[in-house]
């Protein structure tokens, strides 16, 4: 595979992970916190009810646990394609 389409897939595998991941985000922030709350209210988690949970600390917690997702798949994409940053001295 010649330079340009092995960036080109990195990129696209890249945006790929960025889409799923943001609308994963989106449907936790607002589709649990807004659009189904009320569904969710009817589950209590810790006395709370999971709709307000969600919508004050879920949306959070998920979207740190993405980043380290993220974190963990683009460092599996770098090592694939061979534009991992490291130069293989540890500090």
């Amino acid at each position: 595979m010649d330079s340009g389409k092995k960036q080109r897939a990195y990129w696209r595998k890249n945006l790929t992970y960025l889409a799923i991941l943001l609308g994963i985000w989106a449907l936790v922030s607002f589709g649990f916190s807004i659009l189904f709350v009320d569904e969710l209210d009817k589950i209590s988690l810790g006395g709370f009810r999971l709709g307000f949970w969600f919508a004050q600390q879920g949306s959070i917690y998920v979207f740190v646990v993405l980043i380290f997702i993220y974190v963990a798949l683009m460092n599996r994409l770098d090592r694939r394609y061979d534009v991992d940053d490291r130069d293989g001295s540890e500090s």
